[in-house]
């Protein structure tokens, strides 16, 4: 055990669990922190542990100063400017990455020239925060729509985009610059929040290559290394990026089930310098984000059901878990989806209705 690689986790949410467990086979002791707790502890920091970390912004305390000022910060720099939509959209510009027209909202600018610039729906987004759909304040000129005081300086406001479908892709980079990629996936958000994924779809591969170049583009532009997932909208045959995410990612989730090598322990091999290959797509696979709702062993029961449970409060809009199911073929997935409607509230109907829709392997 005194040889294995040690990775340290800012934030122990999910993802940082998620991690630990990948880690299991590769003999990488993983290890998330609460940073949201005060303490003084000492952490027993090595000088060749290896920090990352599991969300985009955090609160200076003691433990998170520890590990984000640690000489093997893997990306350090990157969480804080793609924390903030203004410097993120800025990096889009400056390396030519097709994104929604936006501006900074400051205490010049004028709602009337944002309408005739961009529309009669403006999106307005603050800067930091606010992910899940939060954070967000339409513009409408039928309804005289106002910029908030206390949201100049603190915002951007972007075109609204007519997509047609919703997007992501998830990559990795590894030190010497090689990048890898899961095919595209196809997600669909409810009220802000992701509620189910689809992938691999024949249909969309025709755009990969873009999403590849996009995404590539990025990572290499930020000489960032591990996993990062880029969401986008597809307009037609092209993609414009809408959120980027430094981490692992709620839409890379199916590839714990549907790939040999899931986005946790692709994320953990580029920070360590593991060998790393083109992941390999098993079979179809659809997740289903478990979004306020009880655990119901019932979904263990469904042939290709593989359940994480967070072991977290269950609240209203909160996720505590999601389910992967492996589609070995359409009459399973029906007959498993058929089940669900059954199980889960009326929120799920929708959503699950979605998935019988689009998965069209």
């Amino acid at each position: 055990m005194a040889n294995n690689k040690r990775v340290w986790v800012l934030g122990n949410g999910q993802l940082g669990a998620m991690l630990s467990h990948a880690g299991q086979p590769l003999a990488i002791d993983v290890l998330p922190v609460d940073i949201m707790a005060p303490s003084d502890e000492k952490l027993p920091l090595a000088d060749d542990d290896i920090i990352t970390a599991e969300r985009e912004q955090w609160p200076e305390s003691s433990l998170s100063l520890q590990l984000s000022t640690h000489k093997n910060f893997i990306n350090g720099p990157v969480f804080g400017r793609l924390a903030d939509r203004y410097t993120q959209k800025s990096l889009l510009d400056e390396l030519k990455v097709a994104t929604a027209p936006w501006e900074l909202v400051d205490n010049d600018t004028d709602v009337n020239a944002l309408y005739g610039k961009y529309g009669e729906r403006v999106l307005m987004k603050r800067r930091t925060g606010g992910y899940d759909g939060k954070g967000q304040h339409w513009l409408k000129q039928a309804e005289n729509g106002q910029i908030p005081a206390d949201w100049r300086g603190e915002a951007i406001a972007e075109q609204a985009i007519n997509f047609d479908e919703e997007v992501s892709v998830v990559g990795v980079r590894t030190h010497n610059g090689e990048c890898f990629f899961y095919p595209l996936t196809l997600n669909l958000h409810q009220d802000g929040i992701l509620m189910a994924s689809v992938s691999p779809l024949p249909r969309l591969a025709p755009l990969q290559a873009e999403a590849e170049a996009m995404l590539g583009t990025i990572m290499q532009g930020l000489d960032y290394v591990g996993v990062m997932a880029m969401e986008c909208f597809r307009v037609g045959d092209h993609l414009l990026v809408n959120e980027l995410a430094p981490r692992v990612h709620n839409s890379g989730h199916w590839t714990q089930a549907g790939t040999h090598m899931d986005q946790f322990q692709l994320h953990l091999r580029a920070l360590c310098d593991l060998p790393i290959q083109q992941p390999q797509v098993n079979f179809p696979c659809v997740m289903v984000n478990l979004i306020g709702i009880d655990k119901d062993d019932r979904w263990l029961s469904l042939p290709n059901a593989e359940l994480f449970w967070y072991a977290k409060e269950v609240r209203p809009g909160r996720k505590v878990g999601h389910l992967n199911l492996s589609v070995h073929n359409a009459a399973m997935l029906e007959s498993s989806i058929t089940q669900l409607k059954s199980w889960m509230p009326e929120q799920y109907q929708a959503p699950l209705q979605w998935i019988l829709d689009n998965a069209d392997f």
